[in-house]
């Protein structure tokens, strides 16, 4: 193994994930197909997630829904205590305009795949490397597309859609400097964003 892999494998096992589900099934599933690239926590309740907390996670995976306490007051706990790691809801519940004061980074629907959701926690992985700006713009963008594709037309007609869009656009605008590091999957999200409706960059 080259030196370039070794420091690869170390810094993959040097990642924590965070699995949080209170289907045991699940959350051992998730934890199987973790488990030989990251250091695993595997929590089967909110209340035991937020006993799992530390600086050690990396990336948190939560279920919102949870009897004894939900998988948004487990990430309120996160960001209370200032652990500034990468969280996506893996979850049943279609999302709402609620999403919008949540402060996660991706949002899969169940049921997820092994290959989403390995995805999923490298994408996250390589975004605690990038600039808080980039991270905000990620997660704002996320919850923008994740709301467009309501069939509900009150959610993208509401003023907190609207506000959230403009808020987006503050963020594209603090862009410029930051993307060298991207790898491919996101420079594409982040390109999209960036288009005007001709596929054109707004700042040409």
């Amino acid at each position: 193994m080259s030196d370039a892999d070794t420091d690869a494998t170390t810094d993959e096992h040097d990642t924590t994930v965070l699995v949080v589900d209170d289907e045991r099934g699940l959350a051992d599933l998730y934890t199987i197909w973790l488990e030989d690239d990251y250091n695993v926590k595997t929590a089967y309740s909110g209340t035991e997630a937020i006993d799992a907390i530390d600086p050690t996670i990396d990336v948190a995976l939560l279920d919102r829904q949870m009897p004894d306490v939900s998988g948004d007051d487990v990430l309120d706990e996160l960001r209370e205590r200032g652990i500034e790691c990468r969280v996506a809801m893996v979850t049943a519940v279609e999302p709402e305009l609620d999403i919008i004061g949540l402060g996660f980074d991706d949002y899969l629907q169940k049921p997820v795949d092994r290959d989403t959701l390995l995805e999923t926690v490298g994408r996250l992985q390589r975004r605690s490397t990038y600039d808080d700006t980039v991270a905000e713009f990620f997660a704002a963008a996320r919850k923008q597309a994740l709301l467009s594709e309501s069939d509900d037309p009150t959610i993208t007609d509401s003023a907190e859609f609207s506000a959230l869009e403009s808020d987006l656009a503050s963020l594209r605008d603090d862009l410029d400097d930051v993307v060298a590091d991207f790898d491919d999957a996101d420079y594409e999200v982040l390109f999209r964003q960036l288009s005007g409706p001709d596929g054109d960059t707004d700042d040409g």
